[in-house]
């Protein structure tokens, strides 16, 4: 493990305002007081390319009542996005809102022309608006314009070399947009769009003469925080005052039925709500009904204004989780007992795994399960049809998306479709494709990293003092959030006895701990650790408000346990 190194000119900047223990942690961060502001105001203002287009088109629907079509993506940043969407139009007036997601299985990702085809047949709309996809969709757009269908894409993906005839394209990658933050998710970006609106309308007299109530879009802001964190982008401070803003709203439960509901029914305090609760309590259940079904559940859930119908589909999204978490057990045993018969270790420089049981919902889990054990870019594919399809999770130092271009380039034909980001990307294949694409992946990644596998070591905040963990402290670093992506929650590191070690939920470590050369005693927990034979460990860790029946301890989230 690493420690960062602490900037001291940019901590001596820092006013006294700012407790020691976080100027040590913004000042090995780069982050600068500015930086720091989480006020709304502070939010980036919307200079997308394309955006006075998309602006006209809509007031131009609203106002002549057309018929509104939102199709989103089959996960919680496309739920969340179309959730926006939807209630933004509607608190606006528009008359004929609905939405529409594609059904993976049946349709696949984006605008395809299938989704296209049964949206003119069952919704007939007159526009379309995409939300977190239809960058890559050319085909579905030509489609509906050629149908007489208008196109808005809002989307965060990477662009194509070629995009999509679409009537506008809000997608803060698009080659020379202005707008600062590439790191939007796509419910920032539908966010972006709809405030815009309200702004442009206002702008033109339409709430006055139309006898609306000026719409308070604030009140979104907790669908965009949760799925800002469920789609792990970059927390650069645009997305922290969006998160942290969305977060407050929900401790006030001002906010989605919903997302009330999920929380109820899996007892999370509402009051004490953190960006981790939103990362792995809600997003994954939203997730599940994507992954195994149909993502129009979390949608509706999200949308529902009676908490009873809200608890109600809560409790379908909770069985869905529970099937997808069987699922996933199952695939990754299977993967890794795969790598196992291969002979498979830590210096490979890439996995690809395909076995036809496996559930295309689950690959892109088990693909970063794959990732984090062996430190390489892994591919897990499933059988769609007459297609495979993969999905391929990858490590900093290779930028997958570009890399897939580069293997489609040097390989015509092998891959029928892909697209992502730099750590995320989803591909189609043909079945009779799969060996050769496995060799040709791993030797692209083998030759852009040069034949030298990158160590990836853990970065931490360096040792603290015994009198410095503590549970103020905790509570600090909690106070302090959103912690994420690109704006990473502390991890210290000590030297421990371990004084008692106990397996609790059949494979997690529950430990206490005495600081070496230290009579101070803590509680700590590892999650899927073994026992260690050895007394002595070096322990990274996070500091954590642990809450129990009313009562909050300090608790050490151990993140890595070395023998010393």
């Amino acid at each position: 493990m690493l420690s960062r190194e602490k900037d001291n000119a940019l901590y001596e900047s820092y006013s006294d305002d700012i407790p020691t223990l976080l100027k040590k942690i913004y000042a090995s961060r780069c982050v600068t007081e500015s930086q720091l502001d989480m006020s709304l105001p502070g939010l980036l203002k919307p200079n997308f390319d394309q955006l006075n287009i998309a602006l006209e088109l809509l007031e131009r629907a609203i106002y002549e009542d057309k018929k509104i079509l939102i199709i989103g993506d089959f996960d919680a940043d496309g739920a969340t996005a179309s959730a926006v969407a939807i209630k933004a139009l509607r608190l606006m007036g528009a008359k004929y809102v609905d939405f529409l997601v594609p059904n993976r299985f049946k349709h696949g990702y984006g605008l395809s022309p299938e989704i296209v085809n049964e949206a003119k047949i069952e919704k007939e709309p007159d526009l379309i608006i995409t939300v977190d996809n239809g960058i890559s969709s050319n085909d579905g757009t030509a489609l509906a314009r050629s149908f007489g269908i208008d196109v808005i894409i809002t989307d965060h993906h990477l662009p194509p070399k070629d995009l999509p005839e679409a009537n506008s394209i809000i997608n803060p990658n698009l080659r020379g947009c202005d707008f600062p933050s590439k790191s939007l998710a796509g419910v920032g970006v539908s966010f972006y769009l709809f405030s815009s609106l309200k702004t442009h309308l206002v702008a033109k007299g339409y709430f006055e003469k139309q006898n609306i109530e000026l719409p308070d879009l604030r009140e979104l802001l907790d669908l965009v925080a949760l799925g800002t964190v469920a789609d792990v982008v970059k927390l650069d401070q645009n997305n922290r005052i969006l998160i942290n803003e969305g977060i407050k709203r929900i401790r006030q439960k001002r906010c989605s039925k919903g997302i009330l509901a999920i929380l109820e029914l899996t007892k999370r305090p509402v009051e004490s709500l953190q960006a981790s609760d939103l990362g792995f309590t809600v997003a994954p259940r939203i997730n599940a009904a994507g992954r195994l079904s149909d993502i129009s559940q979390g949608i509706r859930c999200l949308l529902s204004e009676d908490i009873n119908d809200a608890r109600r589909y809560a409790l379908n999204l909770e069985e869905f989780n529970i099937k997808r978490r069987k699922e996933q057990t199952r695939m990754q045993d299977e993967a890794l007992a795969i790598v196992e018969e291969q002979l498979i270790d830590e210096s490979q420089f890439a996995i690809v795994l395909y076995d036809e049981t496996w559930h295309e919902g689950v690959v892109g889990i088990v693909a970063g399960k794959l990732k984090e054990t062996y430190q390489c870019p892994c591919a897990v594919f499933a059988k769609a049809d007459k297609v495979l399809k993969g999905s391929i999770r990858s490590i900093p130092d290779v930028h997958i998306k570009d890399l897939l271009e580069t293997v489609a380039i040097n390989n015509p034909g092998l891959i029928e479709k892909y697209g992502g980001h730099a750590m995320a990307a989803g591909l189609s294949i043909i079945p009779e494709n799969f060996k050769i694409f496995k060799e040709a992946f791993s030797e692209a990644i083998t030759k852009h990293l040069e034949g030298k596998k990158p160590i990836i070591e853990l970065l931490t905040d360096g040792k603290l003092e015994a009198s410095e963990i503590t549970l103020k402290n905790a509570e600090l670093l909690r106070q302090a959030s959103p912690w994420g992506q690109g704006f990473e929650e502390p991890i210290f590191y000590g030297d421990f006895e371990l004084i008692e070690q106990k397996i609790v939920g059949e494979k997690h470590l529950k430990c206490t701990l005495k600081l070496i050369d230290n009579s101070s005693i803590f509680e700590g927990i590892a999650f899927f650790q073994e026992k260690l034979k050895s007394k002595k460990v070096r322990v990274a860790y996070k500091l954590n408000v642990n809450s129990f029946r009313g009562n909050e301890s300090l608790q050490l989230m151990i993140e890595l346990m070395e023998i010393i």
